[in-house]
């Protein structure tokens, strides 16, 4: 096989074989197929797509790139959760905290920042000693011992996939469905998982920018679930202006540790409570979504679920100091601050530029090699729909950078729509989709 020819028939719209995928896969995995080929069959595949079939052999290749592992010896429903990514979104956090309190058992694999989007692991490295490489015995006794333990891919695991991550984010291929689908399966499927819940951004800070693009993702996903008998589950959540009011990576490890102290933004407590239930639905280890609910609050306020979060963290070498309002994390100082411009009404925010700001000040990655600033950030204090007067605060930018916080005050300015009459904001909770339905 030739993996020009591959990407030349992908490109003139043509369908590869399970064997041709498995060679692209392998080849790139092991560094016979260079960078480049990879990343303009990535672009074909952007443009061309892949059919059903295709998608379900690049999961299963990926899958089989590395290691895989068997967790049925270890009790409890095993089940992850998986954002497609957002602005300020560290659902995943407080959510494992939330989870393991009440009796799930959670493998999450999670990865890197994506084009304007935060990472988990990101987020996770913010904190000192924070390990998210374990081999295979230390997954499971963080399993067995914690209940949870969020990593991202080892050299073993998923190996394919953590050199795709990196590939699609600098070559704008992100937002791709098969892509997305079988990079989120198959790392999910090689992690043991009995279950797994989408949170399904749309809007303008997620890759899917309309409710039908999302749901055909999400039927893509259920799909894949089905053919390995796993059970697969979407939440669809909004995403046109940041999740909570931290954006940034230390900054959002602290608004989560303040969601599991039973305080937090209203809108982060909403999807994360909504995506635990669901995750305790699928498990069977409730008869009601008003009983899932009732749960995920009492582990919340019992301070069950910090204790929890706390443990994982502990457990992977990670110090905080739990008694400090900024959990003793490195924070730039506020270098800037984007005032309301005039009296009025936010109408709406270009999510993406939002994103694309914390990357510019140094809080995400323009290039697959680039160190991320854990300490740089917004904290954004406006709502769509608030009425503002002129003058207003509405975001200070935390760097150290005086001439970023300055390019970023100008490119917050332009992202913001306003109006003089009053603006409806749109739920967070968009939907849901699932085998069932």
């Amino acid at each position: 096989m030739n993996a020009r020819e591959l990407v030349e028939r992908k490109k003139r719209g043509g369908k590869l074989t399970v064997k041709e995928i498995q060679f692209l896969v392998t080849g790139f995995t092991a560094g016979t197929i260079p960078d480049y080929q990879m990343a303009a069959w990535l672009m074909a595949v952007w443009f061309r797509g892949l059919e059903a079939d295709e998608t379900l052999a690049l999961t299963e290749s990926m899958m089989h790139s590395g290691d895989t592992v068997d967790l049925k010896e270890i009790g409890g429903f095993k089940v992850d959760k998986h954002s497609t990514g957002g602005v300020g979104d560290k659902v995943s956090l407080p959510l494992v905290g939330i989870a393991m309190a009440c009796g799930l058992r959670v493998p999450m694999l999670s990865g890197r920042g994506l084009g304007h989007t935060g990472g988990t692991l990101d987020k996770l490295e913010s904190i000192p000693g924070y390990s998210i490489e374990f081999n295979e015995q230390r997954f499971r006794e963080a399993l067995t011992d914690v209940g949870g333990v969020i990593i991202g891919q080892t050299a073993s695991l998923v190996p394919a996939d953590r050199s795709l991550y990196a590939l699609r984010d600098v070559t704008a291929t992100v937002d791709c469905i098969p892509l997305i689908v079988a990079s989120i399966l198959s790392k999910k499927f090689a992690a043991g998982v009995e279950g797994v819940v989408m949170d399904v951004k749309v809007g303008s800070g997620a890759f899917m920018r309309d409710l039908e693009t999302a749901r055909q993702l999400a039927a893509a996903l259920i799909a894949v679930g089905q053919r390995f008998q796993r059970q697969v589950s979407v939440v669809f959540t909004r995403m046109d202006e940041p999740l909570g009011v931290a954006v940034g990576n230390a900054l959002e490890v602290v608004e989560s540790v303040e969601l599991l102290r039973g305080g937090g933004p209203e809108d982060l407590r909403e999807v994360t409570y909504e995506l635990c239930a669901e995750m305790l639905q699928i498990s069977g280890q409730v008869s009601s979504r008003e009983q899932a609910f009732q749960q995920v609050d009492a582990v919340v306020r019992s301070g069950a679920a910090l204790d929890k979060f706390r443990q994982m963290v502990e457990f992977q070498g990670g110090k905080l100091d739990w008694d400090a309002k900024d959990c003793g994390l490195t924070i730039a100082p506020v270098a800037a601050v984007l005032e309301a411009p005039e009296d009025g009404v936010l109408q709406a925010v270009d999510g993406y530029e939002v994103g694309m700001s914390v990357v510019q000040l140094g809080g995400g990655r323009q290039r697959k090699d680039d160190k991320v600033d854990p300490a740089v950030g917004l904290q954004w204090n406006v709502r769509i729909g608030d009425r503002v007067s002129r003058g207003q605060p509405l975001v200070q930018i935390h760097t150290t950078s005086q001439e970023d916080a300055t390019t970023v005050v100008a490119r917050l300015s332009a992202a913001l729509t306003w109006s003089e009459k009053i603006v409806e904001p749109q739920p967070c909770i968009l939907g849901r989709m699932s085998e069932a339905s």
